[in-house]
């Protein structure tokens, strides 16, 4: 199916989730270095403004499932927020991976 076709009529917003997984003991760690990764997210969304465009954790972890979840536009400010996180540094997430992710310009929540 091409886009723009019949059977996708939309054009899809690219999206980049970007997921953290932690160990089960380093979540404990997320209450102490919360407030420099709060600042680093502030002072990152000041340097690049709109990114994230959305940012959060599950409050609930679950095996095998990332505890934290960010929404961006630009998969390369993804992976550079990721590798300077102080949650990432730290260690209280022990793996983080990027997927990409469409969203349809009709749900009108993630716009370009």
């Amino acid at each position: 199916m091409t886009e723009g076709s019949p059977q996708h009529p939309h054009r899809w917003v690219p999206h980049h989730l970007l997921l953290y997984y932690s160990e089960p003991g380093a979540r404990s760690r997320i209450g102490e270095l919360f407030p420099a990764h709060s600042a680093y997210a502030l002072a990152f969304s000041q340097r690049h403004p709109g990114e994230p465009v959305l940012i959060g954790p599950f409050p609930e972890p679950e095996e095998g499932q990332p505890g934290a979840l960010a929404i961006f536009r630009d998969r390369t400010l993804a992976a550079l927020f990721a590798e300077s996180d102080p949650f990432v540094v730290e260690g209280a997430v022990s793996e983080w991976r990027i997927r990409e992710w469409f969203v349809s310009p009709v749900s009108g929540a993630l716009r370009e």
